[in-house]
């Protein structure tokens, strides 16, 4: 292989790995907004239970 066409292959890796990186931390971010929001719903609920009694 030639020089010029071994840069392409790692700038594609490269590209490659990078994209799996914003992926991964992408579905971070979905995950923690999930659990955000069910903390937040199960904090409601225990203020409602402790406004009934």
């Amino acid at each position: 292989m030639t020089a010029p066409t071994l840069t392409k292959i790692a700038a594609a890796c490269a590209v490659l790995m990078v994209l799996a990186s914003c992926a991964n931390t992408i579905r971070g971010m979905g995950r923690d907004t999930a659990n955000a929001v069910n903390a937040t719903e199960d904090a409601g609920h225990t203020v409602k239970r402790a406004a009934n009694n």
